[in-house]
């Protein structure tokens, strides 16, 4: 399994969502789960963006379906980057 970072920025539609139904968060959670994305860590953050999600995925492929997905829902902007723990980074160049 590989790691991504993702950066999320709620739209205005997005917003509006997550005020009326805060639950909704962990609703989408759970259908990450179903695309084969495991959420290992989420943080609500200030800033340019509203959301760090450290997840897990199978491959490139697999990310690029859920940010497809996701991001065509409209109430959601996403930024994805692959993740190297520095250990196995360290490893390789040796």
């Amino acid at each position: 399994m590989a790691t991504y970072i993702i950066l999320s920025t709620l739209t205005d539609e997005g917003r509006k969502k997550i005020k009326e139904n805060p639950e909704r968060i962990l609703e989408v959670n759970k259908e990450l789960e179903k695309m084969g994305i495991k959420v290992k860590e989420q943080f609500a953050v200030l800033g340019p963006y509203d959301f760090v999600n450290v997840v897990e995925a199978k491959d490139n492929e697999a990310v690029m379906k859920m940010s497809i997905d996701i991001g065509s829902r409209g109430s959601v902007q996403l930024l994805t980057l692959a993740a190297i723990p520095v250990a196995d980074l360290v490893k390789k160049l040796k």
